[in-house]
């Protein structure tokens, strides 16, 4: 059983797609097909359905899914292990980061990183801080730079690296304007366009409204900060977000009595073992946190 018909079927399982996998693996489509076959006729059984155009996974394709990215991961962990034992801080580096971190928050750190580590290859995956999180737990990456959870799970490890205010903002020309300072009973009756309430940002703000019985009245949402932004400045509703985004192009309320932050920092599985890379990236995430950067 070879790693490449396990990249292969990796691929088509994910994707659903063979076209798809093709293009993540960089070969054609006849050498994916070519490798499924390989690895089929080896374990003597039948790995996916093809359905006219849709692939789906059998059930002796499902039970092999988990141990493919066991083998894999594993293969992984050896090669870099090997490297580790040299010193040397080179090698893959998997990350998932969010968007907005990505945009307002990361770029000086990874720059000094590439900077002190040039052999680094940096494989980076930018999304929503809870499929993130869904990665780490899963062992799918080396580390998550992301909004963290509110809730700890005892799998991972994690520690802050930004406090990140949170404040109401609002357009030029919203009623709430001018005004001082609002509250969650204020903000009721007016159109808002909240991040996603399943997000960890969306829940803090739920939990706001929730703690005093009020409902949001939801105009649209989206997990996309930036978007909302833009969707608050030309007057469709307001919303709760960063402070970073605030510009001359809206208006930022605070909350009475009650300032709202979410905190964002760096996650990685207590079970998977740390490349250099890894250790080396985390040690400047640290030395960030501690405003050295």
């Amino acid at each position: 059983m070879d790693t490449q018909s396990l990249h292969a079927f990796l691929a088509v399982a994910e994707s659903q797609s063979f076209s798809l996998a093709a293009e993540t693996l960089h070969i054609t489509q006849p050498a994916v097909s070519k490798r499924i076959s390989a690895l089929e006729k080896q374990l003597d059984c039948r790995l996916f359905d093809r359905i006219g155009r849709n692939v789906h996974l059998t059930e002796a394709g499902r039970a092999l899914l988990p141990q493919c990215r066991r083998i894999l991961q594993d293969i992984k962990e050896a090669v870099r292990s090997i490297h580790d034992l040299q010193g040397e801080v080179s090698g893959r580096l998997s990350m998932g980061i969010s968007h907005h971190i990505g945009l307002h928050r990361l770029p000086p750190v990874l720059r000094e990183f590439s900077r002190r580590h040039p052999n680094v290859q940096l494989d980076i995956d930018f999304m929503d801080s809870e499929r993130a999180h869904d990665r780490i737990l899963h062992g799918e990456m080396d580390l998550a730079v992301i909004t963290l959870s509110p809730v700890a799970d005892q799998q991972l490890l994690s520690f802050a690296v930004w406090e990140d205010p949170l404040m109401v903002i609002v357009a030029a020309d919203h009623p709430l304007a001018k005004v001082e300072e609002v509250t969650p009973a204020m903000l009721s009756p007016y159109t808002a366009i909240p991040p996603g309430l399943n997000t960890y940002t969306g829940q803090i703000i739920k939990d706001l409204f929730d703690a005093q019985g009020l409902q949001m009245t939801i105009g649209m949402s989206t997990n996309y900060l930036e978007t909302i932004k833009v969707m608050v400045e030309i007057g469709l509703g307001w919303s709760i977000l960063p402070l970073t985004l605030v510009d001359d192009g809206v208006v930022a309320l605070p909350l009475k009595g009650m300032p709202l932050s979410r905190t964002l920092g760096c996650v990685h599985h207590r079970s998977r073992s740390l490349s250099n890379a890894a250790q080396a990236f985390i040690a400047l995430l640290e030395i960030e946190a501690n405003g050295q950067i």
